[in-house]
């Protein structure tokens, strides 16, 4: 999995996954109680985002998330 920096990295995460399950931005707003307006601005990089709406659309495609200090990864 990509390291993220960006609410537009991590749109970019859900409209690949939401590509490869075939769905439409409606069809899984519908399938995970999310609007469509939410699945656009969330996939577009809206920089205000409500990162518990976030989180459980991640959660819903089947994503973990974790948080470690930068350098941790490499011993640091």
């Amino acid at each position: 999995m990509p390291t993220v920096y960006t609410i537009a990295d991590i749109g970019a995460i859900v409209r690949k996954k939401r590509i490869e399950l075939g769905m439409t931005q409606t069809q899984l707003a519908d399938i995970s109680g999310s609007g469509t307006r939410f699945i656009s601005e969330l996939e577009n990089g809206k920089q205000t985002m409500q990162i518990g709406k976030v989180l459980n659309l991640l959660h819903f495609l089947g994503f973990n998330i974790s948080i470690s200090k930068r350098g941790a990864e490499h011993g640091a």
